[in-house]
């Protein structure tokens, strides 16, 4: 069945939010979508008379079984289509979440899994966040962020949490990305702030709410 683009952002919206909170309320629903409560009571009635979610008035609103694979499958062209725009097309990561929001309305199947294909099946999109496969099964990602990192270890990045352009603009600045192997080789007291060393480039600093949204591969019993 093919929905609306507005029902789809409102079950993304309330995938992602659930991620922190089981039961997602209509005011962190309408901050989300930047819209006025009174119109997310509106669209919450409508996708609860089509068994997407549970939604009680004043209780919160969560996915049905249905809403959740529905989410997922947006999710996955979402991240497909914004792997396809950096690594074919050569778009910089910080430019492609709006076109991809997009293109992640396009409803055929068979040209999701035909890019899919094409891709080579990556298990990440360029901001290091996992893409559900056809099933809907997201790939288990075992990462940490930066300020947990032990001192004098490398670890590679694998994904940015806070992906707005000013905080993408300032990873490339600082030469930053997915797959970026580094350490940490000093924190200081005063600002939190972290000195990085990378291979071949000399030390630099970077400050505690940069080093909050970096993730990156490690293991506890990593040496």
């Amino acid at each position: 069945m093919k929905y609306s683009s507005s029902k789809e952002n409102y079950i993304k919206a309330i995938f992602h939010l659930q991620q922190d909170e089981d039961v997602v309320s209509t005011n962190a629903l309408a901050k989300a979508l930047s819209t006025r409560p009174a119109s997310v009571t509106d669209m919450l009635k409508k996708l609860k008379s089509q068994k997407l979610l549970q939604y009680q008035p004043y209780k919160g609103v969560k996915l049905t079984a249905e809403g959740n694979v529905i989410a997922l499958q947006i999710i996955r062209k979402h991240r497909l289509w914004e792997y396809f725009l950096v690594e074919k097309l050569g778009f910089g990561w910080e430019e492609v979440h709006e076109i991809a929001e997009e293109l992640e309305h396009i409803s055929s199947k068979k040209l999701i899994d035909r890019l899919d294909i094409f891709l080579g099946n990556p298990k990440t999109d360029p901001h290091g966040d996992p893409i559900p496969d056809s099933q809907g099964r997201m790939p288990l990602i075992r990462q940490i962020c930066l300020l947990e990192l032990p001192e004098n270890i490398q670890a590679d990045v694998i994904s940015v949490s806070n992906q707005s352009t000013a905080m993408l603009e300032l990873l490339r600045h600082n030469h930053i990305a997915i797959g970026t192997r580094l350490e940490v080789r000093r924190r200081f007291a005063f600002d939190h702030s972290l000195e990085i060393r990378m291979p071949s480039q000399p030390f630099f600093t970077i400050s505690e709410q940069l080093a909050a949204n970096i993730y990156v591969a490690f293991e506890a019993d990593s040496k």
